[in-house]
């Protein structure tokens, strides 16, 4: 049997790792602008998701073209923000400033009957990881229009149904501000909501955490809006 010594085995040894390390590096590079394309995609189809277009990988950027009018950025002081591309804002890089520095993103949807829809998104923590998605608002800057919700790790069956049908069709209709007009958000209920409330919905059976974290973060979230709610309706 052929030997080879120390020092061919430490040098093949060394080519070997700089010639895997180059190919890796390459593929990430040539990779990276598809992933980040698809990235792009599918935040898209989320926001298209909460004002109820369905939409795929092949055809999310021409219906976002077609039904997203507008988007822009807000302060938390209500005030619109020059110069900020608002589809590039990361809410969860926003979230760890301090309040006063943050950027609110708003899209602005408008479907065939004319009429608009403010999308906002959401992001806050469930049993296992973060939780997050969008919600629109109808033109009252209260009545819910609909959602969007999405989830790293939550269990299947139980807090994971924050992503089905039957638990986001809820929040349709459903109001952010109370009769006395202060924001007050939804409430996600472990017992059956109050099907006249206007400010509450049923929560995941077994799933409790995952439901008041999605409630905590309707709450937070679109608690940091509500200046710019109030300045719109005055």
């Amino acid at each position: 049997m052929k030997s080879f010594s120390n020092t061919y085995i430490f040098i093949f040894s060394t080519v070997m790792v700089i010639l895997v390390a180059a190919i890796l590096s390459t593929a990430a590079m040539v990779l990276q602008p598809l992933q980040q394309k698809n990235i792009e995609v599918e935040k898209k189809r989320k926001i298209l998701g909460s004002i109820h277009v369905e939409s795929n990988a092949s055809n999310a950027e021409t219906l976002y073209d077609q039904y997203i009018l507008d988007s822009y950025v807000v302060n938390t002081e209500g005030t619109v923000v020059e110069g900020v591309d608002a589809f590039g804002i990361d809410l969860k890089d926003e979230l760890n400033k301090p309040e006063d520095e943050r950027y609110l993103p708003v899209f602005v949807g408008s479907l065939d009957d004319g009429s608009k829809e403010y999308v906002l998104p959401v992001r806050g923590l469930g049993l296992w990881g973060p939780i997050f998605g969008y919600v629109s608002l109808e033109n009252d800057y209260n009545t819910i229009y609909g959602t969007n919700f999405d989830h790293d790790s939550e269990t299947p069956g139980l807090g994971a149904e924050i992503t089905t049908d039957w638990f986001q069709d809820q929040f349709v209709g459903k109001k952010l501000f109370n009769e006395n007009g202060e924001f007050v958000s939804v409430e996600v209920t472990k017992k059956k909501a109050d099907p006249n409330d206007p400010n509450q919905v049923d929560g995941i059976g077994g799933s409790t955490l995952t439901s008041k974290g999605l409630e905590y973060m309707l709450r937070d979230c679109l608690g940091l809006y509500q200046a710019y709610f109030e300045k719109q309706l005055n």
